[in-house]
């Protein structure tokens, strides 16, 4: 199906393009009996498949990046095409329109995608409102993805991390970091190592704090009276760092305790590209994501795995859009894996693809 809608999805801007797909998809399987014929078409399960990381049980290790549901809008809709697990946002405490379109663009001729969206998005309130009305899509495992708003100065940028994580804490079973999107003005200093110390400790005191006296209310959430445990903060990194900076990343994991890495956002970088280099420098600035991002993203889980002898839980993200890259990113070290942009090119059968490969694969 998606092969037929490519070429003219295609057509359209690739803002429009991704909203007419998930709105698309969010009326389709509203329909009697659409959730069944998706189902036999894209999903596919096996208990081999099932894992546990960060104390949470995964069905299987596949899933949806973050920035293609930032606002909770569709995660049920998208649970139904197989995903291990959904990420949402990058969510601010406040409401913001992100930068001035166009500010998403596709590049064909290398299967990526290029975009300074700069965390758009309705607000961490309705985005718990969302969550609390609609409940959980099944056991699907969702994560909450936080940034800072535009006009926060990095000197107050904590605060709005502790409000993001402070609203999510009783709605998504663990939380990522962003301070590596270079689509917000000076996020990526947050990556420094006294700053992005100071902040995730802020945040594990709060998670122990917040475990400590929170109760699950709902049915949908849990059963009453029952504490929460602290949620596992993982924290989502640049592919542009350096050895050096990538060893500050491991020893700020040591000292914080965090739950583990993100490897890795968008990159700043344009090379190696086929498109033409003046079609690139007109888009301008933005993070480049999809098959450039392959190599160095393996390279950054890799050199992060070894230098920590596998101590730290790795994610894997960047440039999987085949059976191969996935694989790539697993066998560097990554116990998940995350999918966004090569779904654009290879549409929504890539994850059912990369299970079977899995199964068929001894783990």
């Amino acid at each position: 199906m998606y092969k037929l809608l490519k070429p003219l999805l295609f057509r359209l801007a690739p803002e429009r393009a991704h909203a007419l797909t998930v709105q698309g998809l969010a009326a389709t399987l509203a329909l009697p009996g659409a959730s069944e014929v998706f189902r036999r078409q894209y999903r596919y399960e096996d208990p081999s498949l099932a894992t546990s990381l960060f104390g949470i049980p995964f069905a299987n290790p596949v899933g949806l990046a973050a920035g293609f549901d930032k606002d909770g809008k569709y995660y049920s809709d998208m649970s139904s095409l197989g995903f291990g697990f959904l990420e949402l946002g990058t969510v601010t405490p406040l409401a913001q329109h992100g930068n001035p379109r166009p500010r998403l663009f596709r590049l064909p001729a290398d299967r990526a995608l290029i975009n300074r969206m700069g965390f758009n998005n309705e607000g961490v309130e309705a985005l718990a409102r969302r969550l609390k009305q609609r409940g959980r899509p099944g056991q699907v495992v969702l994560g909450g993805n936080i940034g800072k708003n535009k006009v926060t100065p990095n000197e107050q940028a904590t605060s709005d991390y502790v409000t993001c994580f402070k609203r999510l804490f009783a709605l998504v079973d663990y939380f990522v970091v962003n301070v590596s999107s270079p689509n917000t003005p000076n996020l990526r200093e947050l990556q420094d190592r006294e700053p992005l110390t100071a902040l995730l400790s802020t945040l594990q005191e709060l998670n122990l704090d917040l475990a400590r006296t929170t109760e699950r209310t709902t049915e949908a959430l849990g059963t009453p009276g029952e504490l929460w445990h602290q949620k596992p903060i993982l924290l989502k990194i640049a592919p542009d760092l350096t050895d050096g900076q990538l060893d500050d990343i491991l020893a700020i994991v040591a000292d914080t305790g965090i739950a583990g890495l993100i490897a890795t956002n968008t990159t700043v970088a344009r090379e190696p590209l086929v498109t033409d280099i003046s079609s690139v420098e007109g888009i301008g600035n933005g993070g480049l994501s999809g098959a450039p991002l392959r190599q160095r993203a393996t390279e950054v889980i890799r050199y992060l795995h070894d230098r920590s002898g596998g101590t730290v839980d790795i994610v894997g993200v960047g440039g999987i859009d085949d059976v191969a890259s996935a694989h790539e990113k697993l066998d560097a070290g990554a116990k998940l894996i995350q999918l966004y942009s090569g779904m654009v090119y290879a549409g929504p059968g890539l994850v059912r693809d990369i299970k079977r490969s899995l199964v068929s694969v001894p783990q």
